[in-house]
């Protein structure tokens, strides 16, 4: 695995990561996204459905939790997670927690970590998590890490261990890593901890640096546990800590927002639970990302698309028939009633199937009936939308207009950013 650094614009890193997988012919454009799934498959969509999207990552995310109970069976199989799931030849990223699924606090000591899967919670010592990545058998894999020092009012004492910690399971797993055939050509990422102390976060990177890793995962950031200028400010003091030619991928950070914040303190990479958490809402993501300054071009492709169409983000009143708790700016809820009647596609200019075959009307009334056809219908655009925006992202760089981006992103959303 190599990291091919084209620019750096305002802070941002745009190039290539190549060299990934068994065979070293994938590549993954930066900054970009991982392919998000639930127990090594993306949620609601078969893969036939899901290769009708284009430009889809080539990095596949697995996680502990949802495989670790099913270790004894993958040791059966032998061959790993990306034959047993029929993922073919995509690159495997495996990490400890999936984003989307928050897990209880207060599980962690100094030999274990725990996850939590369909069956409760597993307990895990730095060789039972390395049997179970020798079972999944990975391209690229987190390090076992104490994340709990996200929660608002850590101390600075929790903080401190949960960095020693980390660093002292980075080292088991390493030893770990080096005895075990199955995971010969893997790559370890290091994780660097800290909460919300500079001075840890500090630390841990420039430990973990020391430390053989391919990469390094940036923890504890998630959307909902911090400030959003404080997330920025560590992220870019603690990548100013870590190896340029290393990628650097973010846990817990989805919307657009945030990941344009990120990408300028210096984030190569991101999970993409963001598109299926919109779709469990009964939502639709539905944002402009298009610089195009030609009308007659602007929406035409799926790198740009496109317009409110008058609409106004939801997100400031409840709605009575569907929950908007955790809705943001980015998204309509067609749940609502005032789209029973609305005959337009999801949004106009979108070139995927659910846009080009069905209208806003028709999901609705999915959705009303709690037909499974919704969630596919989704989860296809929503995917497609967000793929969308990263292209549309590295387009901005590369032609150095990322603030004309962030002026059309976040264009709904000035008020609320000051």
């Amino acid at each position: 695995m190599k990291l091919e650094l084209s620019r750096v614009v305002q802070g941002c890193r745009l190039g290539v990561l190549t060299g990934l997988g068994k065979s070293g012919q994938h590549s993954l454009e930066l900054p970009g996204c991982l392919l998000y799934t639930r127990c090594a498959t993306v949620p609601h969509l078969t893969q036939d459905t899901l290769l009708t999207l284009s430009d889809l990552p080539a990095v596949t995310q697995v996680s502990v939790d949802s495989l670790a109970e099913h270790q004894e069976v993958l040791e059966e199989f032998k061959e790993g997670v990306r034959k047993f799931a029929g993922l073919h030849d995509s690159v495997i990223f495996c990490s400890l927690h999936d984003s989307a699924s928050p897990s209880p606090a207060g599980h962690v000591t100094n030999k274990t970590v725990s996850v939590w899967g369909s069956g409760g919670r597993i307990e895990l010592t730095a060789a039972r998590f390395m049997s179970i990545q020798a079972a999944v058998q990975p391209d690229c894999y987190q390090s076992m890490a104490d994340g709990e020092t996200w929660q608002a009012n850590t101390s600075r004492k929790r903080v401190r261990k949960a960095v020693d910690r980390t660093l002292a399971h980075l080292d088991e797993c390493l030893v770990l890593h080096q005895k075990t055939q199955e995971l010969k050509r893997a790559e370890i990422f290091g994780v660097v901890e800290g909460g919300d102390i500079l001075e840890e976060r500090l630390r841990s990177a420039r430990e973990t640096a020391k430390r053989p890793v391919g990469g390094f995962v940036l923890d504890g950031f998630h959307s909902s546990a911090m400030d959003q200028d404080v997330r920025a400010q560590l992220i870019q003091e603690t990548s100013a800590e870590l190896p340029q030619e290393k990628p650097r991928l973010v846990l817990g950070v989805g919307r657009p927002d945030e990941i344009i914040s990120c990408v300028e303190a210096g984030v190569d990479l991101f999970e993409s639970f963001f598109p299926f958490q919109v779709t469990e809402r009964g939502c639709a993501l539905s944002f402009n990302y298009t610089i195009d300054p030609d009308p007659e071009t602007a929406g035409t492709s799926a790198s740009t698309v496109l317009e409110y169409n008058g609409e106004t983000p939801e997100v400031k009143k409840p709605i009575a028939n569907g929950d908007v708790e955790n809705m943001t700016p980015f998204e309509i809820n067609l749940k609502d009633k005032r789209y029973h009647d609305d005959f337009r596609p999801l949004v106009e200019g979108c070139v995927c199937y659910c846009c080009q075959k069905h209208m806003r009307a028709y999901v609705h009334h999915l959705l009303v009936t709690n037909e499974l056809l919704a969630g596919v219908l989704l989860m296809l655009h929503n995917m497609a939308h967000y793929l969308g925006f990263f292209k549309a992202l590295r387009d901005a760089i590369t032609s150095d207009r990322l603030q004309d981006f962030k002026n059309t992103v976040l264009h709904r959303r000035q008020g609320d950013l000051k």
